[in-house]
C-alpha cells in the first residue's frame, strides 16, 4: 500500500512522478480546496492547460475517465477516481500576493507563493505561474453568466485519483486562504491538512 503523507493546511508540495503511477488526493477534513499544476518532466514549456482541458471535454469541470490535457493537447493526467460530488474548478486563478492586496491583506500566504516554494524545495526555478485544477472548489455559474465561490460540496475523505500518463512534475497547495466572506475552503473559512498517496500502477 502507498505510504499516505499529510500536506499540511496552507503549504504546497512538489514531486516528480512516472508515467503508469496513481495520485490520489484525499480530502481529509472536507472542505479543503488543493490547486493542483503539472508540467512535462525537463522544464515547463509544456503544462497541463484549463482551457485545451475544457476544449476536449466540452465540460468546465473532470469527470472519471477524462484526460487532463497540455497545451499540446496530450494526456499529462487522467481522472480514475473521484469519490466526491465531482464539483471541481477549472475557472478561477489561483490567489497570489496582488489578489490578498485587492482584498486588503498584505504578506498573505498564496497559492502561488507555495508554486514556487515547493519547486524550489525540489531544486526546479519556478516558472511564471501555470494554470491548475482547483480540486474541491465550488464557483457556480449563473444563468446571467456571473460566477460565484461557495463552499465546497466534499465530504471528509472524499478522493480524487490520477493515472499519470507521462513523465512530469506535479504541485499541489492546501490553498491558505481564509478571507471572509468567500466561504472558499468551507463556511469557517479555515484552511485544513489534507493527504496524498502516490502509488505504482500495480498497486
Amino acid at each position: 500500500m502507498a505510504a499516505r503523507k499529510t500536506l499540511k493546511a496552507g503549504t504546497g508540495v512538489a514531486m516528480h512522478l512516472r508515467i503508469g503511477q496513481q495520485l490520489s488526493i484525499i480530502n481529509t477534513h472536507g472542505k479543503q480546496v488543493i490547486d493542483c499544476w503539472a508540467f512535462r518532466e525537463g522544464g515547463p514549456t509544456e503544462f497541463m492547460s484549463m482551457p485545451h482541458c475544457r476544449n476536449a471535454w466540452f465540460r468546465l469541470c473532470p469527470q472519471v475517465g477524462d484526460s487532463l490535457v497540455t497545451n499540446f493537447r496530450n494526456p499529462i493526467l487522467t481522472l480514475i477516481e473521484d469519490t466526491s460530488p465531482g464539483v471541481h474548478d477549472t475557472l478561477v486563478p489561483s490567489c497570489d500576493e496582488k489578489r490578498y492586496q485587492q482584498l486588503g491583506f498584505e504578506n498573505h500566504a498564496s497559492c502561488t507563493t507555495n508554486f514556487n516554494m515547493a519547486l524550489r524545495a525540489i531544486d526546479i526555478e519556478p516558472p511564471p505561474i501555470l494554470p491548475a485544477v482547483n480540486l474541491f472548489m465550488n464557483v457556480p455559474i449563473q444563468s446571467n453568466g456571473t460566477i460565484g465561490i461557495t463552499s465546497p460540496v466534499s465530504r471528509p475523505g472524499d478522493t480524487v485519483t490520477f493515472r499519470v500518463d507521462m513523465d512530469c512534475v506535479v504541485i499541489l497547495s492546501a490553498c491558505p486562504h481564509d478571507v471572509k466572506p468567500y466561504m472558499l475552503n468551507g463556511p469557517d473559512c479555515t484552511p485544513r491538512d489534507v493527504d496524498y498517496t502516490v502509488a505504482d500502477e500495480s498497486h
